[in-house]
C-alpha cells in the first residue's frame, strides 16, 4: 500500500485518540519514520498497525476498519480529491459504478496501486447489491464506512449495509475475496410537499409572463430547470442505417476490437493491426495476445459481462510488442459479439516512446493525448513532492539532532553560569553586577596536595580530582548551592547567590557534611588511604557579576570571600571550620557545633571560630541524597557523650597540625 493509506490511519488515531496514542502504537508496530505519500509500503505494515491498534484500543477489527473507512473518505476530500469524488455520479449507484474508473485513472500516478473492484446490481425492490472483490482478505469492513460517509455527504441519504454472502473465487491472479452487500438507502431530507411544488410552478409562470423572449431564450426556458440544469427527458433516436463505412470506422477508432463469445477476433483497429498483424489470421483468439489486467477476473465473456460497467485494461503478452490498452466493453446482442473501444494506457512520454508509439498514432478525439501530457507534468510534481517529503524528513532528523546538541550546549553553559544569567547572555542582554546582603561561602582543599602531586603521575592526579569533584558536583544539586569554580584542588561554592534564600547557611553546612563523607570514598594515590580535606565557611555580604567575554565567569567579590578562604586555610584536616558569623546562622538549628576558640587568622587577627560536627536530624544517607533514606533518631545522652569525645579529638588535632598545612593559601575571588 502507498504511504497515503498509512498516513490516513495515522490521522485517524491522532484525531480520535491523541498523538500520544499514535506514538505508542507506532512504537508497538516497530515504526520510526513518518510515512511518505508516494512511497510503496508492504501490506504487512498496514495490517500490523491495524492489529496493534485493535489490541491497544481494545476494539474489534470490524469496528476499527469501518471507522477507518469513514475517516478515509474525509481524508481524501482534505487531500484535494473532493471535486473529483463529487463528479463521479448523480446518485449512489452511479458513484459506485464509476469507482473502478477512478481507480484506473489514479493508477496512472500510483502505478503500484492494487485497488479493489466494485460491481452493482439493482433488485426489483430497488435495493442495491454491491459486489466487492479484493485479493486482500478481511478488509471488506472498510466498505460500509466509506459508502455510508459518501451517501450522507454527497447525496444526503442514509445507508444500511448487510453482508449477504462472503466467498473466495479462483481467478486468473489467484483467489479473490468476493463479498456481496445488500445496500438499502433512505432520504434524510423530507421531500417537498405538493403545495410547495404548486408554489414553485406559479413562481416560474410569473417569471415568464410578460417577458418578450427571442428564439434562443425560449429554447433555454424549455430545456433548463430552475437550477439551470438540462432536463434529461429526451429519448434517444437511433438511425435505421449506420452512416459510417468500415474503413472510416477502423481509422476513426484505431484502437478497438470486436470478438465473439469464443474470444475470436472479427474486427480490429488499424493501429492494433500494426502491432499484432496475426490477430485476424486463422483461429487466433484475443487471449492469445492479451492478458486481462483489470478487473482481475478470468478472461471469458461471462466474466466480462459481469463487470460490463467497469473499465477494462488489457496487457499484451508478446515481448516484442508490449502495450497496455484501457477502455469500455459493449455487448452487442444482435451480433453476439463484444466491442472493446480502447486506447493505449500511458503514464508518460517515456512510456509512449517505449511502446513504439507517437502522439500521431492517437486519434484526434482521443483524450489520451492530453492525458499523457498532463500526467507527464503530474509525475514531475509527484517527484518534486517526494523530494520535498524526503528533505522534510531530513530536516526533522537534523532538527532533532540540533535540539540534542543545543541541550548539551545549554548544560555546559549552565554549568559555567547561573541559569537566569546564562539566559540573559543568550538573549544578548547585558548582565549588571548585583550586591547580596548576606550569603554563605565555602572553600575546601586537599590536605598535603602538593606532596601528592610531587609523588604521582599527572594522570593519577586528574583521576583523583575528577572522582572527588564529580561527587561534590552531585551534592550541589542535592543541597541547592551554586558551584562558583575550582582551582587545582580548591573547590568553592556559595549559598544564597545568585538566588537569595533564607536557608543559605543551612544548605552550605549540609553540603560541607556531604563533602566530608564523599571524600572518604576518594583514594590517595600515594598512600592508598582515603584523602582528607579541609573545609571553611563564612557568612557575609558579597558583590557578584559576570566577568570576561571569551570565557565569561560568574565571580564573587568582597571581604567575605577572603575570610571564607582563611577559614579553609586555617582549618583542621577532615573538619569543617566555621566563622562566628556562620555560627550565628546555625547555632539555634539542628546542627551539632563545638567552639574551637580564638585562632590567629592571617590578615584578620584573633577570631573566635567553630567546628561543625554533624546534623542531628539528618542521616548520612539523607545528607548524601540517597533514595529511601530516613532521619536518624537522636538520643540526648549519646549525643552529649559523642560531642565531648569529638571536642577532645579536635583540640588534639588542632595542636598537632603542621604549620605547612595551615600556610596553604586558598583561592581568592576578590580583593
Amino acid at each position: 500500500m502507498y504511504g497515503f493509506i498509512n498516513s490516513c490511519l495515522q490521522s485517524l488515531v491522532v484525531e480520535k485518540f491523541g498523538l500520544e496514542t499514535w506514538n505508542t502504537l507506532s512504537s508497538l508496530a516497530g515504526l520510526q519514520d513518518p510515512f511518505m505519500t508516494y512511497t510503496v509500503y508492504d501490506d504487512a505494515v498496514t495490517l500490523k498497525l491495524v492489529q496493534e491498534a485493535c489490541a491497544l484500543l481494545d476494539v474489534q477489527a470490524d469496528v476499527l476498519l469501518k471507522l477507518f473507512g469513514e475517516h478515509f473518505f474525509s481524508f481524501c476530500k482534505q487531500a484535494g480529491y473532493d471535486t473529483m469524488l463529487r463528479t463521479l455520479g448523480g446518485d449512489l449507484v452511479e458513484f459506485i459504478q464509476n469507482l473502478d474508473a477512478l481507480h484506473c485513472y489514479l493508477a496512472l500516478s500510483y502505478q503500484e496501486m492494487n485497488a479493489p473492484s466494485f460491481r452493482v446490481e439493482v433488485t426489483e425492490n430497488e435495493d442495491m447489491l454491491l459486489h466487492y472483490y479484493s485479493d486482500r482478505k478481511g478488509l471488506y469492513h472498510i466498505v460500509p464506512g466509506i459508502i455510508e460517509a459518501v451517501a450522507k455527504d454527497f447525496f444526503d441519504s442514509g445507508v444500511r449495509m448487510v453482508v449477504l454472502e462472503q466467498t473466495e473465487e479462483e481467478q486468473r491472479t489467484g483467489k479473490l475475496e468476493h463479498v456481496v452487500f445488500l445496500v438499502q438507502t433512505w432520504q434524510n431530507v423530507s421531500e417537498k410537499s405538493k403545495a410547495d411544488e404548486e408554489k414553485l410552478f406559479a413562481k416560474m409562470k410569473d417569471n415568464c409572463r410578460g417577458v418578450k423572449k427571442c428564439g434562443w431564450d425560449l429554447i433555454k426556458t424549455a430545456v433548463l430547470s430552475e437550477k439551470d440544469q438540462p432536463q434529461r427527458s429526451c429519448s434517444p433516436c437511433y438511425p435505421q442505417k449506420l452512416w459510417i463505412e468500415e474503413k472510416s470506422f477502423c481509422n476513426a477508432f484505431p484502437f478497438h476490437m470486436v470478438f465473439d463469445a469464443n474470444l475470436k477476433a472479427h474486427q480490429v483497429g488499424v493501429n492494433i493491426q500494426k502491432f499484432f498483424p496475426g490477430l485476424l489470421n486463422g483461429d487466433a483468439t484475443v487471449d492469445q495476445y492479451f492478458t486481462l489486467v483489470h478487473p482481475q477476473v478470468t478472461f471469458t465473456i461471462e466474466s466480462i459481462r459481469q463487470f460490463i460497467n467497469s473499465q477494462f485494461v488489457l496487457e499484451s503478452c508478446k515481448e516484442r510488442s508490449f502495450i497496455k490498452l484501457r477502455g469500455q466493453m459493449l455487448w452487442m446482442d444482435s451480433l453476439d459479439c463484444m466491442l472493446y473501444l480502447c486506447s493505449p494506457k500511458l503514464r508518460s512520454l517515456q512510456e509512449l516512446q517505449d511502446s513504439g508509439l507517437h502522439l500521431a498514432d492517437l486519434a484526434q478525439h482521443d483524450v489520451t493525448r492530453d492525458l499523457v501530457l498532463l500526467n507527464q507534468q503530474r509525475l514531475a510534481e509527484m517527484e518534486l513532492t517526494n523530494q520535498l517529503e524526503r528533505k522534510k524528513e531530513e530536516l526533522r532528523i537534523l532538527s532533532h539532532y540540533l535540539e540534542v546538541e543545543k541541550e548539551k550546549t545549554e548544560m555546559l553553559l549552565y554549568a559555567m553560569l547561573p541559569r537566569h544569567i546564562a539566559n540573559q547572555l543568550k538573549d544578548g542582554k547585558s548582565v549588571e553586577a548585583g550586591e547580596f546582603e548576606v550569603c554563605t561561602i565555602l572553600f575546601s582543599d586537599v590536605v598535603t596536595f602538593t606532596n601528592i602531586c610531587s609523588a604521582c603521575e599527572p594522570i593519577q592526579i586528574v583521576h583523583m580530582l575528577n572522582s572527588m569533584y564529580s561527587k561534590f558536583d552531585r551534592l550541589t544539586s542535592v543541597h541547592d548551592v551554586y558551584k562558583v569554580e575550582t582551582i587545582g584542588d580548591a573547590y568553592m561554592v556559595v549559598g544564597g547567590v545568585p538566588v537569595p534564600t533564607a536557608t543559605h547557611a543551612h544548605n552550605v553546612a549540609n553540603f560541607a557534611l556531604g563533602m566530608r563523607i564523599a571524600a572518604r570514598d576518594v583514594t590517595n594515590p600515594v598512600s592508598g588511604q582515603p584523602i582528607q580535606i579541609r573545609v571553611g565557611l563564612h557568612t557575609g555580604p558579597v558583590l557578584a557579576g559576570v566577568v570576561g567575554q571569551k570565557m565569561p565567569r560568574y565571580c564573587l567579590f568582597g571581604d567575605t570571600v577572603n575570610t571564607a578562604s582563611r577559614m579553609e586555610s586555617h582549618g583542621v584536616p577532615d573538619h569543617i571550620h566555621l566563622s562566628a558569623s556562620t555560627y550565628s546562622e546555625l547555632k539555634d538549628s539542628e546542627f551539632d557545633i563545638t567552639e574551637r576558640g580564638e585562632v590567629e587568622i592571617k590578615g584578620k587577627g584573633l577570631m573566635t571560630t567553630y567546628f561543625l560536627l554533624k546534623n542531628l536530624r539528618l542521616s548520612e544517607d539523607a545528607i548524601m541524597g540517597r533514595e529511601g533514606t530516613q532521619s536518624p533518631i537522636i538520643h540526648p545522652d549519646n549525643t552529649d557523650r559523642q560531642n565531648h569525645t569529638d571536642a577532645e579529638k579536635i583540640q588534639s588535632e588542632s595542636i598537632t597540625t603542621s604549620s605547612s598545612d595551615q600556610s596553604t593559601p586558598g583561592p581568592a575571588c576578590g580583593p
